[in-house]
């Protein structure tokens, strides 16, 4: 029997832990945008200009075409590409966060180890197929740096989980326990496979999600940690919204919670932004889909009252980052936002290794 992340001293870090570096997957699937592709690469680079001044940006690309049009594309927008590199890692979407690896550290001898959990991707039970490609990322970005990459055979997204760095672990029951994704396993077993590939000691369950969300429900539209005992969690003031009840069971279960060691939960509250439809279809508009860079936090706005709220909010609860609005009206037309793209790599001593020259 092999040993698990756990057994050998991993953990995942939270994402307010310094970064290595972001990973990104450029998008290219126009299906995902129905009528809305055009402006996605400009959101892109937004993203991109506002994380390379503190961190590596990395970028999946599918061939040389793409790699040298995503060149062209982010140099006309005067980013700065000193620290921009493409990698010719075929993807069939852009939702980095679910397809891409989760990274593990571990410290050893003085030195930090950096290690990925590679889930199984099934396009989130399988509703947008083919999927092929975006299940072999973690496998070829471990490839490309050189480090351990431990196979956890269960489906698993990473926006579905949300981890404070010493023990705790936020998700939901609508999503983990969905028969579309690991129909065999127990709440259990799950929280014993979470324990084993994560690092993690408690499993927090909230409920359901957010209209809209074809994730069935992942954390990172919910509820997030912001340190290791604060978490912001969306709530809905107006009763006739369809979220109100959701987001309010989800409230009266953080305020029941404890952390890893038991105690009480420190409760910030966002709010959310009036329901938006695209061709009679709402989609999943949240403020708590924001990504923790080195320098910022980039969060989510939807050109609407709240946004002013949640970014003061939000930039309380991260006094030592900038907190910046990315306009994502039209990102969120493909059911996800900032936090979906991203997926941070954590500093360690031993970096890894980069085959393919920056071009």
């Amino acid at each position: 029997m092999k040993a698990t992340p756990r057994a050998l001293g991993y953990r995942m870090p939270a994402e307010w832990e310094p970064h290595a570096a972001t990973w990104l997957s450029w998008p290219h699937k126009r299906e995902s945008w129905p009528g809305r592709f055009e402006s996605i690469p400009e959101v892109f680079a937004q993203i991109v200009r506002h994380l390379c001044g503190g961190e590596e940006v990395h970028i999946n690309v599918n061939d040389a075409a793409m790699e040298a049009e995503v060149h062209a594309f982010l140099q006309e927008r005067a980013v700065d590409m000193t620290r921009v590199y493409t990698h010719r890692i075929p993807t069939n979407d852009a939702w980095c966060r679910d397809h891409g690896p989760v990274f593990l550290v571990r410290n050893r001898g003085g030195a930090r180890d950096l290690a990925v959990v590679d889930w199984r991707f099934n396009s989130w039970g399988e509703k947008y197929p083919p999927y092929d490609m975006d299940d072999q990322v973690p496998a070829r970005i471990a490839e490309l740096l050189g480090i351990p990459r431990f196979c956890a055979e269960v489906v698993m997204e990473g926006g579905s989980f949300d981890v404070n760095g010493q023990g705790a672990l936020l998700t939901t029951e609508s999503c983990l326990l969905n028969p579309n994704r690991n129909p065999g396993l127990s709440k259990e077993q799950i929280e014993s496979i979470l324990e084993d590939y994560l690092g993690v000691s408690r499993v927090l369950w909230l409920g359901d999600g957010i209209a809209g969300d074809d994730t069935d429900g992942h954390i990172d539209d919910l509820t997030r940690f912001t340190d290791e005992g604060t978490v912001v969690t969306v709530v809905e003031e107006d009763r006739s919204d369809n979220n109100c009840s959701a987001l309010r069971e989800n409230l009266r279960r953080l305020e029941n919670m404890g952390d890893q060691r038991g105690r009480p939960l420190r409760i910030v509250t966002l709010p959310m932004p009036p329901a938006l439809y695209y061709e009679g279809q709402r989609v999943p508009c949240s403020y708590a889909n924001f990504y923790i860079a080195n320098r910022s936090v980039l969060v989510p706005t939807f050109g609407c009252s709240a946004d002013s709220k949640a970014l003061d909010t939000l930039q309380r609860c991260f006094p030592a980052r900038q907190t910046i609005g990315i306009d994502c009206s039209d990102l969120v037309w493909g059911l996800g936002a900032v936090h979906c793209v991203t997926q941070q790599q954590p500093q360690s001593d031993s970096r890894g290794r980069l085959t393919q020259d920056r071009q």
